[in-house]
């Protein structure tokens, strides 16, 4: 398996340099266990695609059956709220739409809670590899 770069990145945007990375954390209403196969992939192909369009990155995820764990780096004039939102909004659409089954399980796909917590540079690997193994648990 290939692991996704540990090192610290930094970005430049017009008077600013940053490097602000988060775990986030959030579950589908009621905890349902919905995201299992074709969803799981359709959910990670769909943040990605959100990331690119809205300027962020998603540098690390994992979809489990019943929750999503994701490193977001992102810049701080946005912030990770706007980011997660964003995520969670589009893709509770788009998802609906595509496996309708979701509309008949859930009044909205996602919780409106989340974790976040600021993953500092010592602490990214350990991060990482939390969440790459969420699967062998």
């Amino acid at each position: 398996m290939d692991y996704p770069s540990t090192e610290k990145k930094y970005h430049t945007a017009e008077h600013l340099t940053y490097s602000c990375q988060y775990h986030v954390i959030f579950c589908p209403k009621y905890r349902r266990r919905v995201l299992v196969p074709p969803v799981d992939q359709a959910v990670k192909d769909l943040f990605h695609e959100i990331a690119d369009t809205y300027g962020f990155s998603i540098p690390d995820m994992e979809v489990m059956p019943d929750h999503v764990h994701l490193i977001i780096d992102c810049n701080p004039r946005f912030g990770v709220m706007d980011c997660v939102n964003r995520l969670k909004g589009i893709s509770s659409r788009r998802l609906r739409e595509q496996f309708p089954h979701l509309k008949t399980r859930l009044p909205t796909l996602w919780t409106r809670s989340a974790f976040i917590s600021s993953v500092g540079s010592v602490s990214l690997a350990a991060v990482q590899k939390y969440i790459e193994n969420q699967k062998n648990r």
